[in-house]
């Protein structure tokens, strides 16, 4: 039993895998700051326009699939790293 732990504790894809999702833990948390200053933003245009901004809407709406996919690469729903290392997201999830 002990052999066979230390032996997963020696592959590399684990510990690659534990950097990325340190990595990813930060961009997430960090993230929080900045979905905080778009909704304060969309509401502070919504109140002076009378419409919200669309350009931020899309980004918003990126913004959030992006969270999405660095939620279920952290829970180990998927393998597919989130951008930096693929491409941004463009529109709902998949």
């Amino acid at each position: 039993m002990k052999e066979e732990i230390k032996r997963r504790l020696q592959k590399n894809e684990y510990w690659q895998r534990c950097l990325y999702m340190l990595f990813f833990i930060v961009i997430y948390g960090a993230s929080k700051f900045v979905v905080f200053g778009l909704m304060v933003f969309q509401f502070a245009t919504l109140i002076l326009t009378g419409s919200l901004n669309e350009q931020l809407l899309k980004f918003s709406q990126n913004l959030s699939t992006y969270l999405y996919q660095i939620t279920i690469f952290l829970t180990y729903n998927s393998d597919q790293l989130p951008f930096p290392f693929s491409a941004w997201p463009n529109g709902t999830p998949d």
